[in-house]
């Protein structure tokens, strides 16, 4: 037999950048934009830094961030990508990348969530973004909700455990296909699917008292999730031949902590409940390991009438977001709290483990399952940065992060992985998902601006800007 020797990346391989709109854009109550759960999250400096997520919320938490006129909500005037952006885009375009991934923010489209007609002045300003985008020279990559559900979903509604919200997404994912179709090429229909712990909230909308069984809860709200994408799917299909729908995950595979056979076994079983979203969704059909798990756990789930046909919609990729891995006993399975801090590697500031050889790892585990195109939707190191009196952000440390995992990345690629893109997660600063704090940095490109919204906003090139330059100029061959 013959083999095609790889020698590294495809000609025409993405190399882009990320961002979300609820952590950019600002501008949160501007042409006709409703609240979404993004603009309630509020930044806290009496949390540790490894502790910052936004996990349950209460109905009585909702009610009191819509209230309150004197805390912190970053979330709500980003960087001001919203007026900025044209600026922002020449800036990367500066870098060479040939794609651009963001989000479409919902509450911007659909204010509320269930408005007969969308809200024509959020998409035009989606009009303008994606046209520039084009302009840049740029393959835009779309996140269809990416933590930005309409707040009303979740107040008049209980999220995505209320079966309405199928409706409601499948008609705005709609309007989106219809509105840039021949424009789109790449949807990512939700980002993250398989975060119902760190984001529960932010991602599935469900108040923490507004359900008797949280967990059962969470794992109905994401079945109604799946269910909608694949009507969204479908549809995609039928309308535009060219379009590419992507599902997303979190990478959340740990390794075993020992190799005792029970830590193996509890380790391995709480990976198959990681790979579940990826089994439905690129898969078409509930696995048996995940019936097993609702029976043992007390959890029901209702399928409406259809359900399973439609689930064999599958996505045509994959996409994940990969920062860091963890270790898994049966002890911390048992007790919930189910991966944790691996002693073998180094952690950020955050007690995030740094881990390049995981994304290979990783990379070959889900195209040994899947067999999907994948793209790295996500990778990056949240830092403090420190401009000197001259202006210069010397950030060597987060060079050194990207380049140790895309050369692992390379290697999962010369494995006969079929790796189509990177974006590293903020290209640009911008507000921290996770503890809504600015002093979290990822991007090449400096913004002035504190965890307190205060700062010119000016943008500065850090040197990490130039070596990304580079490596993107040589296809990933000089790092």
């Amino acid at each position: 037999m013959v083999m095609n020797k790889v020698t590294g990346f495809k000609n025409g391989f993405l190399w882009g950048g990320a961002l979300a709109a609820n952590q950019c854009e600002g501008a949160w109550q501007e042409g006709g934009k409703g609240w979404c759960v993004a603009d309630i999250n509020r930044f806290r400096n009496d949390i540790p830094l490894n502790k910052k997520y936004n996990e349950e919320i209460t109905t009585g938490d909702i009610r009191a961030a819509v209230e309150d006129k004197a805390g912190i909500y970053p979330k709500r005037w980003g960087i001001d990508f919203y007026h900025t952006f044209k600026e922002d885009l020449k800036l990367l375009k500066g870098l060479g990348i040939n794609t651009f991934r963001t989000s479409i923010n919902w509450a911007r489209v659909f204010p509320n969530g269930e408005e007969a007609k969308p809200n024509e002045a959020g998409l035009k300003f989606y009009d303008a973004l994606i046209d520039e985008i084009l302009a840049n020279g740029m393959e835009p990559m779309l996140t269809m909700s990416h933590y930005e559900m309409p707040l009303h979903l979740t107040t008049q509604y209980t999220g995505w455990y209320s079966r309405e919200v199928i409706d409601f997404f499948v008609k705005y994912g709609q309007t989106l296909l219809d509105r840039y179709k021949g424009k789109v090429k790449y949807w990512i229909l939700v980002n993250q699917i398989n975060l119902i712990v760190h984001e529960s909230f932010n991602h599935l909308g469900i108040a923490e008292d507004k359900a008797a069984n949280l967990l059962e809860a969470k794992y109905q709200g994401v079945h109604n999730e799946m269910v909608a994408c694949a009507k969204i799917t479908k549809y995609a299909r039928e309308i535009d031949p060219d379009v590419h729908i992507g599902m997303m995950f979190s990478d959340g595979i740990s390794y075993p902590a020992t190799c005792k056979p029970e830590d193996v076994l509890a380790n391995y079983k709480r990976n198959q409940m990681e790979f579940l979203y990826g089994d439905v969704l690129l898969r078409g059909k509930y696995p048996g390991y995940a019936s097993r798990y609702y029976d043992d756990h007390n959890i029901h789930i209702e399928f409406g009438e259809g359900d399973e046909e439609v689930l064999k919609n599958t996505a045509d990729f994959m996409a994940i977001s990969y920062y860091y891995t963890r270790i898994a006993d049966a002890g911390s399975v048992t007790k919930r709290k189910t991966a944790y801090e691996n002693p073998y590697i180094k952690s950020s500031d955050w007690g995030w483990g740094i881990d390049p050889i995981g994304l290979r790892t990783k990379l070959n585990m889900y195209w040994d399952r899947y067999q999907k195109p994948i793209a790295v939707a996500e990778n990056g190191l949240g830092c403090f940065d420190n401009v000197e009196a001259d202006g210069s952000i010397h950030d060597d440390y987060r060079a050194d992060y990207l380049r140790a995992h895309i050369q692992q990345m390379k290697e999962a690629v010369l494995d006969g992985v079929d790796v189509f893109g990177y974006y590293p997660w903020g290209p640009i600063d911008i507000v921290s998902c996770s503890s809504s704090e600015m002093s979290k940095r990822y991007g090449f490109i400096y913004v002035d601006m504190d965890d307190y919204g205060k700062g010119s906003c000016k943008r500065s090139l850090k040197d990490s800007y130039h070596w990304y330059k580079k490596v993107v100029e040589t296809n990933g061959e000089e790092l």
